[in-house]
């Protein structure tokens, strides 16, 4: 089951079996709703790290007849993994039910925060994720569940860092770059080795606001990166991973180097 017991806060104080029907509901007729401009943390991906929990807003539009009254109507944002968000084996849904706000006689903006607990992933759960939306009518329990509503990438948070030896270092001399990257395991609460992964050397002059790429290096089996460059000019040097559609991208701290 992992997150999906998190849906039952869009009913407030029904449990979740509210969301899984019984026979006996299943003739209430569902709420006449529909879920619209579904956005979920700005529709920007989110990185999770190895031990976090992370909240995000989601916002969306909700219409219906003006034979319906959402004050007899809980809503909620849903994210999951799977075919459809009522048989999905992942799912997360809001904190508590969407606070939402008229417009009109047939439409309501809606705001409400999502939580993703590292804790209850596994890693293969890291890719795109897709966003839906819930409603439920207070008086007979009926839901509405709608899917399609947009896709959105949940990605293992990364970690980076580099190092320049020697320093101080002769103008014209070599100098040794070296850092590790390691990816969030959420099923061990750990940060792994990140093997195999095309990484950036990027270095900054001293002066200046931008980084160029130099070269790029290829982290080992442990996760380290090590490569060399000549010494010219006194500036910063970093390691810039761009992500994948599972892990997000980062860029080190910039280590300073003093050419003499």
């Amino acid at each position: 089951m992992r997150i999906r017991a998190t849906v039952a806060a869009v009913s407030g104080a029904l449990a979740l079996s509210a969301f899984a029907a019984p026979a006996a509901h299943a003739v209430a007729a569902a709420p006449n709703v529909t879920f619209s401009n579904m956005k979920i943390n700005g529709g920007k991906a989110i990185s999770i790290g190895a031990t976090s929990t992370v909240r995000v807003t989601a916002t969306y539009t909700v219409t219906h007849p003006t034979t319906v009254s959402m004050t007899n109507v809980l809503t909620g944002p849903l994210l999951y993994r799977g075919t459809s968000a009522k048989d999905a084996d992942t799912l997360v849904g809001s904190d508590d039910p969407g606070t939402c706000s008229t417009v009109d006689s047939t439409t309501v903006n809606c705001s409400a925060t999502i939580t993703i607990p590292a804790d209850e992933l596994y890693n293969s759960d890291a890719g795109t994720w897709k966003q839906g939306g819930v409603a439920v009518d207070k008086n007979t329990q009926a839901q509405k569940w709608q899917d399609g509503l947009g896709t959105l990438p949940v990605r293992r948070a990364t970690k980076l860092t580099t190092d320049a030896a020697p320093e101080p270092v002769k103008k014209g001399s070599t100098l040794t770059v070296t850092g590790k990257l390691t990816r969030a395991d959420w099923e061990h609460g750990t940060y792994g080795v990140f093997s195999s992964q095309s990484v950036s050397l990027q270095f900054r002059k001293a002066g200046s606001t931008t980084y160029t790429t130099v070269k790029t290096v290829t982290s080992s089996s442990t996760g380290t990166l090590k490569t060399t460059v000549t010494a010219g000019y006194d500036g910063y040097y970093r390691f810039s991973y761009a992500g994948s559609t599972t892990a997000s991208g980062i860029s080190a701290a910039g280590d300073y180097v003093d050419v003499q």
